[in-house]
Order: C-alpha cells, then structure tokens, then sequence
C-alpha cells in the first residue's frame, strides 16, 4: 500500500499575521509635575493682566458708576503731559544710567578675572554686597547720607565751609537717585559678567599669549565677545528696571518733596492715581501702556543683539 504524500500549500511566500498596533496611552506624569506651576503662573501673572486690561476699559462716573468706555482711557493717557514727562524723565535715566552701570560692572568684572587682583574673594563680595540690601533701606540709606541738615552733605558742607549742591534739590535729584541704582545693582551685573568670563577656557588666553597678544588685545579680542550674550542679558534687566523705577522717588519723596511730584516716574504716577487718586481704571492703563512700551523697547534690543551675533 503505497503511501500518498501531502503536499503543503506554498503557492506563495508565507505571511505572517501582522503585528497588533500599539496603543500610545497618554501619560500625565509631566503635567502633573507642570501644573503646580502653571496654576500659579495663571493666577499670579496671567490674571493681574487680564484684569488690569479689564479695568482700563470703564470709567468711574459720578453719574452711572462704573461705565465701559472702549478705548477712552488710552486716548486720554496719549495726550496726558503728566505721563509723557515721567516718561521722558525714564527714558532719560535708561541712556545716562544703564551705561555707566553696565560699564563699571563690566570693569569689575574683568579686573576680579584677570587673576592680577590681590583679595578677589573680598572685593567680588564687597561689590556684590550692596545688592543683598533691600531697596527700601538703600533709599532711606542715602536720603540720609544726602540731607544738607543732618546727614553727610551737610556735615561736609560744615567741616570744608563750602556750599555743596543739594543732592536732594530738583535739578539734582535724577542724578542722585541714579547713584543708588547704581550702586545697588553694580555689583549684580558684575556677577553675571564673572560667571561668563568663567566659562571661556584658559587655553585661549595662553595661545594668545603665546602669540604675544598683550592684555588689552587679550580683554577686546577674546573675552568681550564672548559676553554678548551676558551684556545682551544685563541690558535687557537694566531696561526693564529703568522703566519699573519706583523704590527710590517713592522713599526720597518724603525728603525731597519739592523735587519729586506725584508723576516722577510711570509707575509712581500709576500708584499715586490708584492708592492717592482712587482711579484705578487710568492706573491700570498707565501699567497697560508702559508695560506694552517696556516689551517693545527690550524685544528690540534682543533683536538687535542677536543680528550683531
């Protein structure tokens, strides 16, 4: 009996079953992590914002109450000689007073890393010291130091028997509370200048140096190109601090009062219209209106700074 043989099927190539599709579950382990923050992203910054722009669209009437005007607000705020000199008195801060700061910031910085300094410890803490003093204290600070009554000045004024201009007087005074800003913050922006000239590696220098590139080439050819992008960073905090200018007329006001008016500064106009003036929808256009300006102004140095990169 003759065994039949059994054939298999192989008429093509064998296929396989195709695999199941996977499922991507979405996972909320990072929002998780996230949200604490956003939450409070919303609520702190996001917010405020929202209702400020709220605000600046009605008006307080004696007669109706608080009545939605559009863009009313704005349109009194652009013709109000008020906002525009606190503006213009800023504006004229930020060019004469960022400089000098970024300046001597930037000096203190490159003589702490040029390793020639005895005491680099003590002085990159003396420098820095005055930025750990809160802004109200460094105000009332040197009010006192510029009384022509009591404080330094005046105490000067005796002992040489000469007539020292009054820092407190109203010609003076900008430049008065400059020197507090600078002081404070000096230190602040050397640090941000120390920590990139730490980054540049030392074999720069002695190949340069085995070049003969002296110190002065060494400083404009290596180390202050690569702090554009820590001077682009100081810039920018410096202008928003500028335009924000409010501890210092605030505090001085009391000892000054015949030099800074209610509208020194944008923001101590906006403060003095809300806590003073009980107008709080042309306050918050006045934070609406310099904020915008604010974010114009350090978007453009950002852009610029990174064309010139």
């Amino acid at each position: 009996m003759s065994a039949i043989p059994v054939a298999a099927s192989t008429s093509g190539a064998a296929q396989t079953n195709p695999a199941p599709e996977r499922r991507h579950k979405r996972r909320w382990t990072g929002w998780g992590f996230v949200g604490p923050f956003m939450v409070v992203f919303a609520f702190v910054f996001l917010a405020p914002i929202f209702y400020s722009i709220y605000l600046s669209l009605f008006q307080n009437r004696m007669v109706g109450g608080n009545q939605f005007v559009g863009l009313d607000n704005y349109i009194q705020l652009f013709g109000d000689p008020q906002f525009w000199e606190a503006f213009r008195r800023v504006a004229l801060f930020l060019v004469v007073q960022v400089p000098i700061m970024l300046t001597l910031s930037l000096l203190a910085a490159l003589a702490i890393d040029s390793l020639k300094l005895h005491g680099t410890a003590f002085f990159r803490i003396s420098i820095f010291m005055p930025y750990a003093v809160p802004a109200v204290v460094a105000a009332l600070m040197w009010g006192f130091m510029y009384g022509n009554r009591f404080g330094l000045v005046g105490s000067l004024s005796d002992f040489l028997g000469v007539s020292i201009p009054d820092p407190l007087g109203a010609n003076v005074i900008l430049v008065s509370i400059g020197n507090i800003v600078t002081w404070e913050f000096v230190g602040y922006n050397m640090l941000i200048f120390y920590s990139s000239l730490k980054t540049i590696p030392h074999s720069l220098y002695e190949a340069a140096a085995i070049d003969g590139a002296s110190e002065w080439r060494i400083i404009t050819a290596i180390k202050i190109p690569a702090l554009r992008g820590a001077l682009g960073i100081a810039t920018i905090f410096s202008i928003i601090g500028s335009f924000q200018l409010f501890n210092e007329p605030s505090i001085l006001q009391s000892l000054a009062p015949n030099a800074i008016t209610t509208y020194y500064t944008p923001n101590y106009y906006a403060y003095n219209l809300s806590f003073a003036g009980q107008q709080y929808n042309y306050s918050a256009t006045v934070a609406i209106v310099m904020g915008l300006i604010t974010m114009a102004v350090a978007y453009f140095v950002q852009l610029r700074g990174n064309r010139e990169n």
